[in-house]
C-alpha cells in the first residue's frame, strides 16, 4: 500500500514533491520520483512496504529507462505472472509492482485483463501516460487539470491544492494520454440462478470465501484482521486462523459495548492474539478533527463508522502492517436492515448491485482513508470478484429468510460451524452501533450543537445538503481542516440525499 502522485504535461516537481509530502502516511517508508527525458512528465512515489520490504521502492523501471511505473496496492497473482515472464524479462525485485509493469511491456493495456487485485497505477511509456484503477475502486485515485496538464493523486487532500477542479478516477477504468478514459470493468448484472436450494450454494459459496480469503494473506510484514465481534469480520478472522499462525485480531469500543464482548468471544474460539482499546467522549472529541481530514467527508454515516474505524487500526498500527477487513459481505448478501423493506426479489437484486457499484466512495474510502492514515494496509476478501460474481448468482430467496427475517441467512448457513452459535446469528449492527459509538456521539454533541443554529447554518451552505445537526458539526469540522475545501467538497458521496 502505498501513495502515488504525477503530472503529465508539466515538468513542476515542486507541486509533485508537495504531494508526495501530503501522502506521506501512506508511504512513510520511502520515496521516489521519476522526471521523464522524453516530455513533460513526472511521476511520485511513497512507499509502505508490504511486498519486499528491502527492494521493492519505486520507482520501478522497465527495459527502457524511459518506461517507469508507480502503484499502490497488491496483485494477489503476482507470482504467477511472474512465472510466466521469467524466461523473457530480467526482475530486479520480488514487487508484484515490476510484475505489472513487464506485463505491460508485453501485453499493453491487456495487463488489465490478467491482474487481480487491488491497484491504482500509472506507468510513464516514453511519451505517453497509462493509468488505471482496479475493478472496484478499493484503492483510490483522484486527477485534475492545471493549465493544460494531467495531475493525479491518491487523495483529495493532496491533488485539491493544486486543481481547481478535481473528479474522482472512475473504479475499473484506464487512463491514456493519447486517447482519454474508458472502461475495462463493470460490476456484472448477471441473473440470479434457478437454483434455491441451500446445499448446492453453500460448498460454492465456502470455496470461494476461503479461496478469497487464503490470497489475501500474501505478505512479507505481520497480518491481522479487525474483529468487531459481528458475522462479517469474524467469519474472515476464523477462515484466515485456518491458515496464519498466529493470528492477531483487533477491536475496540466504549467500556461494556456489545463488540468488545462479542470480539473477546470470537477470539477465544479461534485462539488469536486479541487486542482491545476503551474510547472515551474526550478522545473522540479530541481526534475528530483528525479523523475528518483523514476520511475527506462530512457525510454523518461515514464519520460515525470512522471513528471506530480511526481507532482500530491506531491500535492494529502498534502490531501488524496488513489488516483484513468485512467490507463488502452487506452489500452482497443483503445485510442492512432497509432490504428488508424491499417487496420483491428483482428489485433487491438490483439494488444489492447497485450497494457494490457504490462502495468505492462510501465504505471503501473509509477503510482506506483511515487505515493508511495509521500506515497500515485493509484488504477486502469480500469483494474479491469472484465472491461478487458469486453473489449475483445467488437468488435474493436465500439472502432475506424467515420470519422474523434473518438477513445474510446464506452466509450464516455456509459457516455455521466455524463460529460460536450467538455470533453466527448475531442482529446485525452498524460499526458505530456495536462499538458504542452512537451513544457515545449524542452524549457528546447534546452540548455542542444548538439545532436552531444548525438550521441556519445548514441554510448557508445549501449545496453541502446537510441532512442533521450532527452533520452541520462535521461540515464545519470540514470546512476549517482543509486549506481549500471546495474541490474536496464536489467529491463526498452521500448515503442519505435528504436535506435537513
Amino acid at each position: 500500500m502505498c501513495g502515488i502522485a504525477g503530472i503529465w504535461g508539466d515538468k513542476d516537481q515542486t507541486s509533485v514533491k508537495a504531494m508526495m509530502d501530503s501522502l506521506i502516511h501512506r508511504g512513510p517508508d520511502a520515496e521516489g520520483m521519476f522526471v521523464s527525458t522524453s516530455v513533460e512528465g513526472i511521476l511520485g512515489h511513497r512507499r509502505l512496504s508490504i511486498m519486499d520490504p528491502e527492494g521493492g521502492n519505486q520507482p520501478i523501471y522497465g527495459r527502457q529507462k524511459s518506461r517507469a511505473i508507480v502503484a499502490n496496492g497488491e496483485i494477489y497473482n503476482f507470482k504467477q505472472l511472474r512465472s510466466g515472464l521469467s524466461d523473457r524479462y530480467d526482475f530486479n525485485t520480488s514487487s508484484d509492482t515490476e510484475a505489472i509493469l513487464h506485463l505491460y511491456e508485453e501485453s499493453g493495456t491487456d495487463v488489465l485483463q490478467q491482474i487481480d487485485g487491488m491497484y491504482a497505477f500509472a506507468i510513464a511509456d516514453g511519451d505517453s501516460l497509462f493509468a488505471a484503477r482496479d475493478p472496484i475502486g478499493i484503492k483510490p485515485l483522484y486527477y485534475g487539470e492545471k493549465d493544460g496538464s494531467f495531475l493525479f493523486a491518491s487523495e483529495l487532500k493532496a491533488i485539491a491544492p493544486h486543481c481547481r477542479n478535481v473528479r474522482e478516477f472512475p473504479p475499473g477504468s484506464l487512463f491514456h494520454s493519447d486517447s482519454g478514459f474508458s472502461s475495462f470493468y463493470s460490476v456484472p448484472d448477471l441473473d440470479p440462478e434457478l437454483a434455491t436450494d441451500a446445499d448446492y450454494w453453500i460448498p460454492r459459496l465456502r470455496e470461494t470465501l476461503e479461496t478469497a480469503v487464503v490470497k489475501r494473506l500474501m505478505s512479507d510484514v505481520p497480518l491481522g484482521a479487525f474483529l468487531s465481534g459481528g458475522l462479517d469480520s469474524s467469519l474472515i478472522a476464523a477462515i484466515a486462523r485456518q491458515h496464519q499462525s498466529p493470528l492477531h485480531t483487533f477491536s475496540v469500543g466504549i467500556e461494556g459495548s456489545k463488540d468488545l464482548e462479542a470480539a473477546r468471544l470470537v477470539s477465544r474460539h479461534l485462539d488469536t492474539i486479541h487486542h482491545e482499546y476503551t474510547i472515551t467522549a474526550k478522545e473522540v472529541r479530541e481526534k475528530l478533527p483528525e479523523i475528518i481530514y483523514f476520511l475527506e467527508s462530512y457525510d454523518q454515516d461515514l464519520v460515525r463508522s470512522a471513528i471506530p474505524c480511526y481507532f482500530t487500526s491506531r491500535l492494529a498500527a502498534q502490531h501488524v502492517k496488513v489488516i483484513l477487513t468485512g467490507e463488502g459481505a452487506d452489500e452482497l448478501f443483503a445485510g442492512y436492515t432497509y432490504y428488508k423493506d424491499i417487496p420483491d426479489e428483482a428489485t433487491l437484486h438490483r439494488e444489492l448491485r447497485r450497494s457494490v457499484t457504490s462502495l468505492h466512495n462510501i465504505n471503501l474510502q473509509r477503510v482506506d482513508r483511515l487505515t493508511m492514515a495509521h500506515s497500515i494496509e485493509g484488504r477486502v476478501p469480500f469483494l474479491d470478484l469472484k465472491m461478487i460474481e458469486l453473489g449475483q448468482r445467488i437468488p435474493a430467496k436465500l439472502k432475506l429468510v424467515g420470519s422474523p427475517v434473518t438477513e445474510k441467512w446464506i452466509l450464516r448457513k455456509t459457516f455455521e460451524d466455524l463460529l460460536p452459535e450467538q455470533i453466527v446469528w448475531r442482529v446485525k449492527e452498524q460499526f458505530d452501533e456495536g462499538s458504542g459509538t452512537v451513544d457515545l456521539l449524542s452524549e457528546m454533541l447534546a452540548s455542542a450543537i444548538d439545532p436552531e443554529a444548525a438550521q441556519g447554518y445548514a441554510r448557508q451552505h445549501p449545496d453541502a445538503n446537510l441532512r442533521s445537526p450532527e452533520e452541520c458539526y462535521y461540515h464545519q469540522i470540514f470546512m476549517d481542516v482543509f486549506d481549500r475545501p471546495e474541490p474536496i467538497l464536489d467529491n463526498v458521496a452521500r448515503w442519505s440525499e435528504r436535506p435537513l
